[in-house]
Parts: structure tokens; C-alpha cells; sequence
């Protein structure tokens, strides 16, 4: 499994190419912006692209999909249901746009050659966010960050939920490679231990 994350659009959107090395298939992952860039890395490294992954309807996470799926018609777009029901507003941009748009939640899982795509519901900082779990790592979006958690005063955003995420994401057994949507990575380890969101979700 290899992962290369991108930085994209005007706030640094965490945009992570996700490739299965054994079969040369990949997932693009949040394509907030910048669809023409991604599409260079995709062909220079030579991947077929079964899956562009939403872990929350945003615009700074879906901007580029319109882009994308002409250039790559084969590959199936998800999202949870309850973030793509906002055609034109600002904030959940993306219904409407891609005309055979597939929906995933809680206990889902993806193919991807040799690899396995779990969905984790992980709503908070929307009622459709998601993380997904791949081996060792979270893709977690704006649920997780490096030291902090996502925003819960946009529309449908819930501290209490991010809380009830957030605690779920800490007691996962063992260490994750953390990927969050904005920010640098981590590791979940470090993050139960100096993420003061985290801790209080546990309860420390």
C-alpha cells in the first residue's frame, strides 16, 4: 500500500492518492481542488482509478470531482447520504454534479485489488462524515486533525457528535497512521496522548 497526500485549493486540503502497489489500482480520496494537478500525479504514476472517496461533502473536500470523472468515467464516487442532499448551497456543493453518485455507511467496506476500505460513520463536523480505514491507517477528514478536531458550528455540525466520533476513534486497539483533511499527519498514539479534543472525548 502506498499513500501520497497533496495539499490542494485555497485552505490546503488534504487530497490522498491511495494505491494498492500489488494490482496498480488507487482511490483518490477528498480532491478538494486542483483537479488538473491530480490528474498529472495519476497518470505519471501510471494507477487505474476504481474510487474517488468523500469522507464529508464540503466544497474545500469536492471541488474537484466534476474534473475528475470526466477525465477518469470509470471510477465510482461515494459519499454518506447525508452529506450530498445540499445541491447549491455552498457548503455541500456536490449533488446533482456526478449522475450516478454511490452512497456508503457505517460497516461498508471497498475492494481496491488487495486492499480493504472499511467505513467508519464518524459524524460531528457534518452528519456525513466519515473516516475510512485502510490496514494501519485512518483517512479521517475533518473528525481528527493533528492536535485538534474539526469545526461543529457549520450547518449540521455537532459538538456532542465530534465528541461521540471522536471517542470511538480513540479506543480503535492499537496504533493507526492518522491522515486527517487539513493539517499534517499523526498517529493515533500520539494523538491519545497530546490531543486535548481526544482526551476529553475519552474522558481523561
Amino acid at each position: 500500500m502506498k499513500v501520497k497526500v497533496m495539499q490542494v485549493g485555497p485552505i490546503g486540503t488534504n487530497c490522498y492518492i491511495l494505491e494498492d502497489e500489488t494490482t496498480n489500482k488507487a482511490a483518490v480520496i477528498d480532491p478538494g481542488d486542483e483537479g488538473d494537478r491530480i490528474l498529472s500525479v495519476l497518470k505519471e504514476d501510471g494507477v487505474q482509478v476504481e474510487y474517488i472517496l468523500l469522507t464529508h461533502g464540503h466544497y474545500d473536500h469536492t471541488t474537484a470531482v466534476p474534473d475528475l470523472i470526466r477525465a477518469l468515467p470509470q471510477a465510482e464516487v461515494y459519499i454518506h447520504q447525508a452529506d450530498a442532499n445540499g445541491a447549491g448551497s455552498q457548503l455541500f456543493p456536490l449533488a446533482g454534479q456526478v449522475a450516478d453518485l454511490k452512497y456508503y455507511n457505517e460497516g461498508d467496506t471497498l475492494t481496491l485489488g488487495s486492499l480493504t476500505i472499511q467505513v467508519l460513520h464518524t459524524p460531528g463536523h457534518s452528519k456525513g462524515s466519515v473516516t475510512l480505514q485502510v490496514g494501519d491507517v485512518l483517512f479521517t477528514g475533518d473528525t481528527l486533525f493533528c492536535g485538534s478536531c474539526g469545526r461543529t458550528d457549520l450547518r449540521g455540525g455537532s459538538y456532542e457528535e465530534i465528541m461521540s466520533s471522536l471517542n470511538r476513534l480513540g479506543q480503535l486497539e492499537g496504533d493507526f497512521h492518522v491522515c486527517p483533511g487539513h493539517d499534517r499527519t499523526s498517529t493515533l498514539e500520539r494523538e491519545r496522548q497530546y490531543n486535548p479534543f481526544l482526551r476529553e472525548a475519552m474522558g481523561q
